[in-house]
């Protein structure tokens, strides 16, 4: 049996979809939440495989729950459910650690092929809000990119690359790995393997010099 949660601040919704699940013998309600806080609650308590939630609720809206569930329960599934007035979370759920998204008003044989989707580690993502997420991914690196920098910087032994300089223009702004593998839609490994070759190519020895370097640099280059 595939335990789900329902979290959705609107009774009505809970129920009508409770009873969509109650038609397949492979899905159990074991919870359901009117909002983030009362969901990371009952997961303290309750063993969930997936959660069905929605974005907009009070107290603590799902997109703020998914990040804190991904961290403290990261065998528990995600599935988003919204509409497409909730355009500006698709983005951050997806970041935060969500599987998934489904229109509200998708058919009860569709809720549950998606719930057994999700809980078999695949990827969920209805045909009608494909294009709006790679929009917005898009619109996301294009910001990235128009925020960097592109001023020349040589070292001893040749220039950095343009994706080398927004790099560092990134470290020299604080940014861990983390942050600047997501502002640039790289892997951590990758953003570690690109500091190896600037810090060498510069002749410098940590991130600080190259924070420092780098920042003497753009005052020069105003």
């Amino acid at each position: 049996m595939i335990k789900v949660m329902i979290v959705d601040d609107q009774a009505l919704i809970r129920e009508g979809i409770s009873m969509l699940l109650s038609l397949s013998k492979d899905i159990e309600i074991v919870a359901q939440a009117n909002n983030g806080v009362e969901a990371i609650d009952l997961l303290k308590e309750k063993e969930v495989d997936v959660i069905l939630m929605d974005i907009k609720m009070p107290v603590m809206n799902g997109v703020e729950a998914t990040k804190i569930i991904n961290e403290k329960f990261a065998n528990t599934k995600i599935i988003i459910l919204t509409t497409f007035k909730d355009d500006e979370f698709l983005y951050d759920a997806i970041k935060n650690g969500a599987s998934g998204y489904m229109l509200k008003d998708i058919k009860s044989d569709e809720i549950i092929d998606a719930i057994k989707t999700v809980y078999s580690g695949n990827f969920l993502l209805q045909s009608e809000l494909a294009n709006k997420i790679l929009e917005i991914i898009q619109n996301k690196q294009n910001t990235s990119k128009d925020n960097l920098s592109s001023i020349d910087i040589r070292g001893p032994y040749e220039a950095l690359t343009q994706r080398e300089i927004e790099l560092s223009i990134l470290v020299s702004q604080g940014k861990s790995n983390k942050e600047i593998s997501e502002m640039l839609f790289i892997t951590e490994g990758t953003v570690k393997n690109h500091l190896t070759r600037i810090l060498a190519k510069l002749q410098l020895r940590d991130r600080t010099q190259l924070a420092l370097f780098i920042k003497n640099k753009m005052e020069k280059s105003e």
